[in-house]
Order: structure tokens, then sequence, then C-alpha cells
């Protein structure tokens, strides 16, 4: 069965775990961004740049539905269904 699925074919899920990487490293940024003047002893940035970095656990989330996603389809496949 494996020999007819294409190496680059497209599942059901990539779109939402593209996003969801997107959306982590956006988060991640905002992290970065956020944590750096508590580091360099300079301001810190107002309280919703920490709230962004709550982007991090959404992308996660977002990312896993995809591979979720992704499982769905490939047993429905597998058991025949299109």
């Amino acid at each position: 069965m494996r020999d007819k699925t294409q190496p680059n074919s497209a599942t059901a899920g990539d779109g939402l775990i593209r996003t969801g990487a997107i959306v982590f490293f956006v988060g991640a940024l905002a992290t970065l961004v956020t944590v750096a003047p508590l580091l360099l002893d300079t301001t810190p940035f107002p309280t919703y740049m920490f709230g962004l970095s709550m982007l991090m656990g959404v992308g996660f989330l977002i990312a896993g539905a995809g591979v979720f996603q992704s499982i769905a389809d490939g047993r429905r496949q597998a058991r025949g269904g299109s």
C-alpha cells in the first residue's frame, strides 16, 4: 500500500501544521523580545507583549490539530474510504 503514496503528496492537515508552525515562531519571537529587556536591565515592554508570548501555545495546538487531521485522513485512506 505504501507504493501508491506519493512522497511529496499533500495530506489533509498540512495547512494546519504550517500555520501552527508560523504562529509558534511568531510567539517565540515575541517571547524573546519580551524577555530581552528583563535580562538587559532596561524598561520592560507593556503587558500585552506577554500576551503575545502565548501564541507559542496556540501555534502548538494548531499544529497538533493538523497532525490529528492527517492521522484521521491516513486511517480513512487505509480503510478504503475516500
